[in-house]
Parts: structure tokens; sequence; C-alpha cells
């Protein structure tokens, strides 16, 4: 049980700043190479942060946050707010859809991507020892799924990774705090967070829990340090809920998107993971219905939709929600030729998910077999934050919020499993 030992020291290695300048480069590299297809004028430009960037412009322009789509479709709560404003920013700053705002955004996710080996290391060195906190910190720098992803992609995402790894690095340290000042912190990161993906609170029961089951085995204060992280939590999420509600009428606590998530993985086409045809970006028909409903009623009509077909066709949805399971896992949809030809990648991708999955699984049994108290947080990590993307849309960069604790894993894992053979071998 390494958590509480020596290896809580303060210092950080020489090499840690070289590994993140180098995982910085190796981004920046990336970027060089395909920013251009941020700039491809397709649909005016939809391929820049698709609605993201719709809405960062609409922001930019003066018109508020609103029109995530083509048409100006007034006042939206598609998504929550951070990283739009952040793009926002970089719009007013550098111009909208502009080459240098292109370059600006990859490089920000970039150095997001880069910085989150300093969490990665220090989760890392909390749990399994300074040796794989090196290496794991090592293995982020060069891992290619955040690469690409910080490269190629405006989109919340690279934010996102950096802050839940945070958190998780805060769970693992506040257990020693009962200061209220670092409890109001831990609130705020959440409620920030929140406000980046909010499916990153399906872990706060589990990571704040484990916080407080510690103190409380401990025989100190808890509830108090832990209602001044939820008060912040609510203070910082409460004004983008007054907004919306003040602008719907009705209360959205956070973005009303789910369901339209829903209907485009749960319509019956299973022949991809993303069939296309389903979603106002992709379908004429879709974006019209949109537009002439606005998006309350949109959103209420594919409940309505969704429902309605998820009962009719349980024994579909089932398979089709395990489907989501083994693809978010393998990066396994389908070998038939048609889907191949439009995912030529995707065996190479199989064989790199399913590796990293083989190692992951060998570090969580390794470390609950050496009753590492932080076993129990990265298990429950691994199992929550996906499941709402198993039952209603699944993709590959969804997953990447916890691509560090999968990283560090599979990098004990691996450690451990050559540690092993070195001795047998002798």
């Amino acid at each position: 049980m390494l958590l509480g030992r020596k290896t809580r020291a303060s210092h950080l290695p020489r090499s840690l700043p070289f590994i993140v300048l180098v995982a910085f480069a190796v981004r920046l590299i990336a970027v060089a190479l395909v920013y251009p297809d941020q700039l491809n004028p397709r649909r005016d430009h939809w391929p820049f942060g698709y609605e993201t960037g719709r809405i960062a412009r609409s922001i930019a322009s003066g018109e508020g946050f609103a029109n995530p789509l083509f048409e100006k479709t007034g006042p939206t709560a598609w998504m929550t707010p951070l990283y739009p404003y952040l793009v926002a920013a970089v719009f007013k700053a550098t111009g909208i859809y502009t080459k240098t705002s292109a370059l600006v955004l990859l490089a920000l996710n970039s150095l997001f991507s880069a910085l989150t080996c300093i969490p990665v290391f220090l989760i890392a060195r909390e749990s399994f020892g300074e040796r794989t906190a090196v290496c794991a910190a090592w293995v982020w720098a060069l891992f290619p799924y955040a690469i690409y992803l910080s490269a190629d992609w405006i989109w919340e995402t690279c934010l996102t990774t950096l802050l839940l790894s945070l958190l998780f690095l805060i769970s693992l340290r506040i257990e020693h705090s009962t200061k209220p000042t670092a409890w109001t912190g831990f609130g705020f990161l959440w409620g920030v967070t929140a406000l980046s993906n909010p499916a990153a609170l399906s872990l706060l029961p589990f990571l704040a829990g484990w916080v407080c089951y510690r103190l409380h085995k401990r025989g100190r204060q808890w509830g108090l340090q832990a209602t001044v992280a939820v008060l912040a939590l609510v203070l910082v999420v409460t004004p983008w809920f007054v907004r919306n509600y003040r602008t719907f009428h009705q209360f959205i606590p956070f973005r009303q998107q789910i369901w339209l998530a829903m209907h485009v993985g749960n319509n019956g086409d299973s022949s991809h993971w993303d069939p296309g045809g389903a979603h106002p970006s992709t379908s004429a028909a879709e974006e019209q219905e949109y537009n002439r409903l606005g998006e309350l009623n949109y959103m209420a009509e594919k409940r309505r939709e969704v429902v309605e077909f998820i009962r009719s066709r349980p024994f579909w949805y089932a398979w089709v929600t395990f489907r989501r399971f083994v693809f978010t896992w393998t990066g396994f949809w389908s070998f038939s030729p048609e889907y191949l030809k439009s995912e030529p990648t995707d065996p190479g991708n199989i064989v790199m998910s399913m590796t990293l999955l083989v190692m992951m699984l060998v570090g969580l049994r390794r470390a609950f077999r050496e009753r590492n108290v932080t076993a129990f947080l990265y298990a429950s990590s691994l199992v929550v934050f996906p499941l709402v993307y198993y039952f209603s849309f699944a993709q590959m960069p969804y997953r990447h919020p916890i691509d560090p604790l999968i990283v560090i894993l599979a990098t004990y894992g691996a450690i451990g499993w050559l540690s092993d053979r070195k001795k047998k071998n002798w």
C-alpha cells in the first residue's frame, strides 16, 4: 500500500518539465501537419469546431450563447459554456474561423494535453511509486490518442481531461486536510469541470465519498468539509442554471443535448457507431425539424421518439448498448468491408486498444492484489464514467477524460508483468 509513504514527497523530478516540453513539442508538430483540416470552408466552416465553433462565433459576433447549427435559431443550451467561451475569446482576439485562431486553439489543446503529464506523474507516484510515475508520464507524452485529439479536434476534450486528472489527484491528497479553504477549492474545481463536461460529475460521489470515508476512518471531521465543497460547486454552476431558466423558462441544469445523442445512437441503424442521417448537422430533414420546432420542442420530440423506439425494440437496444461497451474499450465496431472502407484505420486502433486494455486490467488486478487503497478509485472511475455513453452514443474521444488513469494502470501492469517475467527467467 503506497499511499501515505514517502512517495508523497513534494519535490518533482528534474525530468518532468522535460517530459512536458517533449509532449507539447510533439503535439505542436502534429498541429502543423493537420491544422489545414480545420480551415475547410465546407458548410460555412462547419469542421472548425462543429457546434462549439458555431456557438463561439455567435458569442464573438455579439449574438450571445446561440445558434449551434447553420441558421440563426436563437439562444441554446446545446452544451455547457466553458469551452465555447474560450473559443469565442480566441475568435475575438484572432478572428473567426481564421488560420491564426485554428493554430491558437489547437496549441491550447496541445498545452492542456501536455500539462496532463503532471497530474499523471503525481497520481501514479501517489498510487504506485516513482518508477511507474516517470514511465506513465512518458507514455502520456507520446500517447497517440492524446496527440491526435489535441492536434485535430477543437472540442473540450483535452481541457476536461486535464481538469478531471487534477480532481483525481486532489482526491488522493485532500484526505490529509480538513481545511475549509482546501475543500472550497475542491468544490470550485468540480464546478468548473462540470461546466466543461458535466459527465465528469458522475465520479463526484465516488471520489468525494472515498475521501470522506478515509477521513471518517481516521476519526477526523468530514461533514462540514463535504458541505463546503458542495456549496462551492453549486456556487460555480448556479449562474449557468439561472441563465438557462431565464432564457428557456424551465429548469435545464447543464445541457439538453442528451436526448439528441440518444436518438443518434438508437434509431435502428447499427451499421456504424455514428451512422449519420439522425443528426441535424448531417440530415437536412432533422435540421429542418430543429429549425421549425425550436431547440426545446425538438429535444422533447427526440425524447419521445427514442423512448418509444427503445420500448418497441428492447433487445436491439440491449445488443447495441453491449456493442458500444465493446467499442469503447476495444475500438471494434464491425469488420464489414463497407464499414472498414469508411474507417480504414480501425484494425490498427483495435490492436492498440486491446493491448492497452489488457495491460490496464493487469495493473488493476495487481493493485487489488496488493491491497492498494487507491484501487477502488481507479476501478470506480473506469466503470462509472463511460456508462452514459454505453446507453446513448459512443465514440472513442468520449472516453478520453479517463485515459490518464488507463495509461497509469497499463504502465503499472506492464512494469509488473515485465518484472515477473524477469524473476521467472532468473
